[in-house]
């Protein structure tokens, strides 16, 4: 590569650029904030450190390297930092892989490099031929560009570089965002304004914000992302929307990510005017293998196919009589030879069963343990409901070992709060990947199955339903931007705590300063928790407005499904509440493991933050704080409001440490989750009392309203309907 100069006038249009003299701080920047560090003894030393910035070889993805560190050191430490061929200074920062790069080649790391595998990389302190290097080094250049990002992020979170020994691999090989986007740019779920891709721009034109959305997913590790929403049309998979793809493809490659689609399994019939898609049929699998061989001939790299069938009105193989094996199979099945992936979702319900919602995927799913191709990756959510604030493991981990499971978790807040409110989401991650299956005894945990060390799969994944939109910020709520974050860093390495990722997200985006970070961390490790107070405390579930999911709705009933209604799943009535799944009601319980059903069938032993979701109780059932459980219910619906607005102070307390713009959009954002929290607690405390007929207890805020008035409220303008 040519040696880059910076001009003195350049550098102060960057030093303006990254110290934001030159705009408002919009939150556009995500984490990857590089203004210059305060610490002025520790930049001193990352200066000299760093010395010289050294990236051999040529490629897109070499000149990303390049072009990222030059540009984050330079904003960082304030001074020009531009790459060259050679080592010329004594001080060298030195990036690549020994087939890029002759002098890592001869630092000897064979046998570490070999330890991180294909994504993986080192950050090392070295010393040769007279010379100190910080080594950042992989077997590819993706992990190159991989581990870059941790350097810069040692440097944003100050950390000291100056005796490194760091390897890092993923534990999941695939780690993709599912973009629940249609073709309109609409989006489903989405709260953060339209989708981000243009198609109508497309193929010629390549906005800005595809790269920097690349960057940001490149500094986390992910590797693939689903471009359509999983309620898929066909027309994705027309020649004309291919190219379009092939654009959006290209740009990505560069950075390590693949590109994936939505494959409506009725496809055959609308692109290819057959009279059917039955997956057994001759021409439906000529169709497929004909159209795989057209996405690669224009994406050599295609990642493969996601696919929502037979749930929720989409069309699918059961149409035929057949399974969701022989549907996910015939698509394997073209896509082998190219070494595509189908990513098939077990989000699945029978629609003449009305068995309990909590079951259908097990009782669907686990006979075909076994059955799929080995290109084949069943797509597990979370939880068995729908992503509620807080779900039990799904019971299909830990129940299919000759089957690669992938989590899918929901990154945008669906169910908890949307766009305006503050929900933190790494405790809830955690919770379900360190969740015990006990599938093969002890420590058999839901992250074991997912990175398929439990069962020794080859194939491992995680998703995440993006929460990604055309807002300036990227995903409405600046503290949105954490969920993204965290997403990635827990699908490269779930062992991170959520305390820890916390720390790291508010030094790159907001400062180091200690008070505001202790400040926002104490904020930020509540907010969940706080979402199920004010929503859903003590295992209750699925108590929001109709189809929207914007803000309470217990009443909601006779609706065409009686699992979408509430009052089929709290089943309150003036002896209890809550949804019997033991032995006495669904037997739910019956699909986990016997320690796990043994935890959880007597009451008495049930953790009480899932108690009500496995059991129907008295409304003066004991609880351990010796307050009945309607008294219980009201003091959390209570604590939910109240954490909000401790929310409210802490962020206060921040004025002048945080950016005008957006202290300002977060201080009115908690204001609406502080007026929405009591809208919950109010609706639902009088709700579950016509029914508990006791009094909410005096030491306690009173509702503001009457329950008419909470049932009339319809939120005709929330958004991702």
């Amino acid at each position: 590569m040519r040696k880059k100069i910076i001009s003195p006038l350049s550098f102060l249009c960057l030093f303006l650029w990254f110290t934001g003299a030159a705009r408002a701080e919009d939150g556009y920047r995500l984490w990857q904030r590089y203004d210059l560090l305060q610490n002025k003894p520790l930049v001193k030393e990352y200066q000299k450190a760093l010395g010289q910035l050294v990236v051999q070889g040529s490629s897109p993805t070499l000149s990303i390297i390049e072009d990222e560190l030059s540009t984050g050191l330079s904003g960082l430490l304030g001074q020009p930092f531009s790459a060259a061929e050679n080592p010329e200074k004594k001080n060298v920062l030195l990036v690549g892989t020994p087939a890029t790069s002759p002098v890592l080649k001869g630092l000897g790391l064979e046998d570490k490099l070999k330890a991180v595998g294909k994504d993986g990389y080192l950050l090392l302190s070295r010393k040769a031929g007279g010379k100190n290097y910080t080594v950042v080094a992989a077997n590819t250049e993706v992990g190159a560009l991989y581990g870059s990002f941790h350097l810069l992020r040692l440097l944003q979170t100050q950390q000291r570089i100056n005796n490194l020994d760091i390897s890092s691999s993923p534990k999941t090989q695939h780690r993709i965002l599912n973009h629940w986007d249609n073709l309109d740019r609409t989006v489903e779920r989405g709260y953060a304004g339209f989708s981000i891709w243009d198609w109508h721009k497309l193929p010629d034109y390549i906005d800005q914000r595809y790269l920097d959305y690349a960057r940001a997913n490149a500094s986390i590790g992910i590797n693939g992302t689903v471009l359509t929403n999983v309620n898929a049309n066909s027309l994705v998979l027309s020649e004309e929307y291919l190219k379009k793809v092939k654009a959006l493809a290209d740009t990505f490659r560069p950075y390590g990510i693949k590109v994936y689609l939505t494959a409506r399994f009725s496809s055959p019939i609308e692109l290819g005017k057959l009279k059917t898609a039955d997956p057994l049929n001759p021409e439906v699998k000529a169709w497929w293998k004909n159209k795989v061989e057209e996405i690669y001939r224009h994406i050599p790299d295609f990642g493969g196919f996601l696919v929502k069938a037979n749930s929720e009105g989409q069309p699918g193989p059961q149409n035929y009589n057949r399974s969701h094996a022989d549907g996910a199979n015939m698509l394997a099945e073209a896509l082998a030879p190219k070494g595509g992936l189908v990513m098939w979702r077990a989000f699945v319900y029978d629609d003449k069963v009305p068995d309990d919602r909590h079951k259908q995927a097990y009782t669907e799913f686990k006979p075909l343990d076994g059955k799929f191709l080995p290109n084949v990756m069943v797509q597990v959510k979370n939880g068995a409901i729908d992503f509620q604030p807080r779900e039990p493991f799904h019971p299909l981990f830990g129940a299919m070992p000759k089957t690669p499971l992938m989590m899918e978790f929901q990154i945008t807040q669906e169910y908890l709060g949307q766009g305006t409110h503050l929900a933190y989401l790494a405790p809830m991650f955690k919770e379900t990947l360190m969740a015990d299956t006990y599938a093969k005894g002890k420590g058999s945990t839901v992250a074991k199955v997912v990175d398929g060390s439990l069962d020794n799969h080859y194939h491992s994944g995680m998703a995440g339903v993006a929460n990604i939109g055309n807002d300036r910020n990227w995903t409405s709520h600046p503290f949105g931007q954490a969920n993204w974050y965290t997403f990635g860093r827990l699908a490269w390495d779930y062992n991170l705590t959520s305390e820890a990722i916390a720390d790291e997200w508010i030094k790159m985006t907001f400062s180091g300063s200690p008070t505001l970070v202790s400040t926002v961390k104490q904020m930020m490790m509540g907010s969940r928790e706080a979402v199920v107070n004010y929503m859903t405390p003590l295992g209750l579930h699925h108590l929001m407005g109709w189809s929207h999911h914007y803000g309470p709705g217990p009443w909601i009933k006779d609706k065409p499904r009686a699992d979408w209604t509430s009052v089929y799943y709290h089943r309150a009535d003036e002896k209890g509440i809550g949804f019997d799944r033991t032995r006495t009601g669904s037997n739910a319980l019956s699909q986990y493991a016997p320690e796990v059903q043994a935890l959880l069938q007597n009451p008495a032993t049930c953790p009480e933050d899932v108690l009500l979701w496995f059991h129907h109780l008295p409304w003066d059932w004991k609880m351990k704080s010796g307050r009945t459980l309607w008294d219980e219910l009201c003091y959390k619906y209570s604590e939910g409001v109240d954490s909000v607005r401790a929310m409210q102070k802490d962020w206060d307390s921040l004025q002048g440490q945080v950016d005008k713009e957006r202290y300002q959009q977060v201080k009115q954002y908690l204001a609406i989750q502080e007026k929405d929290a009591r809208w919950w607690r109010d609706a639902c405390l009088l709700y579950f009392q016509t029914f508990s007929k006791r009094p909410i207890p005096q030491a306690l805020e009173k509702p503001a309203g009457t329950l008419e008035e909470y049932m009339k409220i319809d939120p005709k303008f929330a958004p991702g309907i």
